[in-house]
């Protein structure tokens, strides 16, 4: 094959969910039979790059300093689900059960990984602690070790003494299963047998 259809299989492989036959097909998708749709991605993909950013405030993906969701007045403030990545925060909107606000810290601490408290969007969450204003926050991250010392650590260092009730979600979800892959019923229960996070 030629150094350009290689370069760009590798640059397919690179997204996730994509393996070698999926990043195959989508390639000469591309190529030979729709040509013209790779114009059509080449440009959703610069727009994309130019306008969205993440939300100052949730860690959301915006084309504004402040997304959508955080922007609606029909939301309740008070009320704030703490997940891991925007994907979770889509998978819970989309199964309609949350009503409140969200704040994605864009990971989990995972020592391993070398991803500390530093390289994840504590900072701002602490900031919206601090205001005063939230009351209720529920804890939507992975049930897995990663996804438990993350909830550990929010409790004791960034919520620490506040009266603030702390929830984790119910899981529906096998050990290790993540937000993302739950489906909209699953998500649903999940939220309303939501517990006291200790």
């Amino acid at each position: 094959m030629t150094p350009a259809y290689e370069s760009l299989l590798h640059a397919l492989k690179g997204l996730p969910g994509l393996g070698h036959r999926s990043s195959e097909r989508l390639a000469i998708h591309l190529l030979v039979e729709q040509p013209n749709s790779m114009s059509s991605l080449i440009d959703s993909l610069s727009k994309a790059k130019q306008s969205v950013g993440s939300c100052n405030l949730c860690g959301n993906i915006s084309e504004n300093e402040t997304c959508s969701i955080c922007e609606d007045s029909q939301r309740d403030p008070a009320r704030l689900c703490v997940v891991e990545h925007v994907t979770d925060l889509i998978a819970i909107e989309r199964s309609a059960a949350w009503q409140g606000q969200y704040h994605v810290l864009h990971g989990k601490l995972s020592p391993i990984h070398g991803v500390g408290p530093n390289d994840l969007n504590f900072e701002s969450l602490s900031r919206r602690i601090s205001q005063g204003q939230i009351s209720e926050i529920v804890l939507a991250l992975s049930n897995d070790i990663e996804g438990q010392a993350t909830c550990h650590y929010l409790q004791e260092e960034i919520v620490g003494k506040l009266p603030i009730v702390i929830s984790r979600i119910g899981f529906g979800l096998p050990s290790g299963g993540g937000v993302t892959y739950a489906d909209s019923v699953t998500l649903r229960s999940a939220l309303a047998a939501r517990r006291q996070y200790e």
